[in-house]
């Protein structure tokens, strides 16, 4: 769409009811009212009406009133738009979602059980892994808490990637045994805190 600079003479015919000036203005405006409101309400009747009463109440005032300024016409289309949005939303009782770029509202709420639950939880996993073979110990230890990478850890327990798998899974498997045995003090952590099994 190619955006237009207004001046008095385009406003003046507007004014004086120019069918030319005035089917240019609803087909200019129209659209570029249809591509701002899409992104932000999704009932097409109701986009419609915005539409039409900003248009009309433009036109309104353009010929009862004039417009001081008429370069910004474009302006003030939106700044009545706008007005005419609003208005249709609070009548129909809903709410403008925020814009891509309003800042985050602050979350007043503050998890207070949060950081212990966490601290539980390391303490709990550390106590479980201490009761396990040293081996399982040491390849959760370096896989889950290190993130030592694999192709390091294969060569340091000298396997390829597939039998890596198979140890991993046995060791979490052994863990996971242990975790439940310790039930329900873990489970309630667990839950809390959103994990699962190691």
């Amino acid at each position: 769409m190619t955006f237009i600079e207004f001046d008095a003479a385009y406003v003046k015919n507007l004014s004086e009811g120019d069918t030319e000036t005035e089917a240019h203005f609803t087909k200019y405006f129209g659209e570029l009212l249809f591509l701002k409101l899409r992104h932000r309400i999704r009932n097409v009747q109701l986009i419609e009406d915005i539409r039409q009463e900003t248009l009309m109440r433009v036109l309104k005032v353009v010929r009862n009133k004039g417009i001081e300024h008429p370069e910004r016409l474009g302006g003030f289309v939106n700044t009545v738009s706008n007005n005419v949005m609003f208005e249709e939303l609070r009548k129909e009782g809903r709410t403008l979602p925020m814009s891509d770029d309003a800042p985050e509202p602050r979350d007043e709420r503050v998890d207070m059980d949060g950081p212990l639950l966490n601290e539980e939880l390391k303490a709990q996993v550390a106590s479980i892994l201490e009761t396990l073979p040293e081996k399982d110990c040491r390849l959760l230890r370096m896989i889950f808490l290190e993130e030592v990478p694999k192709e390091q850890v294969c060569r340091l327990f000298n396997v390829d990637g597939d039998y890596l798998r198979v140890l991993v899974h046995r060791a979490k498997s052994r863990f996971r045994a242990e975790f439940v045995k310790r039930a329900p003090a873990a489970m309630v952590i667990q839950r809390k805190v959103g994990v699962s099994g190691a």
